[in-house]
């Protein structure tokens, strides 16, 4: 695998037989081209957020499930800013606060809503859909952030620094508050941290060696097929559609 090389002055225009990638509606999506669709995933991604945290809470206060649904909903979005030294999510964009609120009332005010969201496989699906493309756009802007920031040492590209803010950024919410330590961790990692960490891993060595070379607009088409691994992964998950192995083994002994 060799590192990406500098494209010349007179290179000629290169032919994008894999163009559709980018022009399909499915893209379009992912890609949260528009305002639109970026607020519908904001929405979903902060509502689903709730519907793991809330369940979990009782009656605790309403002020330590706020700032917790906070934590959980921005919790990368906090950490890697404050490694790159840049500006954490909440603060920067009002976006996320308004999603967050619009959720938390919904979650506080309306309870019942938790449990259509358990029992409609239709209402499941549309907000997993909203809450991994978010979130694998959050592992992209992040990974490339860091990328952009950190310096190259060994290699001519930051390796392993982007990869790990990538990561976090995917999954950070689950060790904040800081006292939670590696408890999230102990039984193995979820599936949103792995998720997190092989796309942050497979997106940055795809965009910055030389897998991608030749490929036209390889960002937006990496961010593409990672949007669809998150989605993919996620509904499997949620739908419960994973094969039991031990449950096969049990059965053919």
């Amino acid at each position: 695998m060799g590192f990406k090389k500098g494209k010349g002055l007179d290179d000629a225009p290169i032919d994008d037989p894999t163009a559709w990638m980018l022009t399909s509606p499915i893209a379009e999506f992912l890609l949260m081209h528009t305002k639109e669709i970026r607020y519908m995933c904001m929405f979903g991604y902060t509502f689903l957020h709730g519907h793991k945290l809330f369940s979990k809470m009782g009656n605790a206060a309403a002020a330590y499930k706020f700032v917790s649904f906070i934590l959980a909903c921005t919790g990368g979005g906090i950490l890697v800013p404050i490694f790159i030294n840049g500006i954490p999510v909440p603060i920067a964009d009002d976006a996320y606060p308004i999603a967050i609120i619009a959720s938390y009332v919904l979650h506080d005010r309306y309870p019942v809503l938790r449990q259509v969201l358990e029992l409609s496989t239709v209402v499941k699906v549309f907000f997993v859909i909203c809450y991994e493309t978010l979130r694998a756009s959050v592992v992209v802007k992040l990974t490339t952030a860091a990328a952009l920031v950190i310096a190259p040492t060994t290699f001519s590209f930051p390796l392993f620094g982007p990869i790990m803010c990538g990561a976090l950024g995917g999954c950070g919410g689950a060790f904040l508050p800081l006292n939670k330590g590696l408890e999230p961790m102990k039984k193995g990692l979820g599936l949103p941290m792995a998720t997190a960490f092989f796309g942050a891993a497979l997106f940055h060595l795809y965009v910055n060696t030389s897998l991608s070379d030749g490929c036209v607009d390889a960002h937006a088409k990496a961010h593409v097929h990672l949007a669809m691994f998150f989605v993919a992964s996620g509904l499997i998950q949620a739908l419960n559609l994973s094969v039991d192995m031990s449950a096969t083994k049990t059965k053919k002994d």
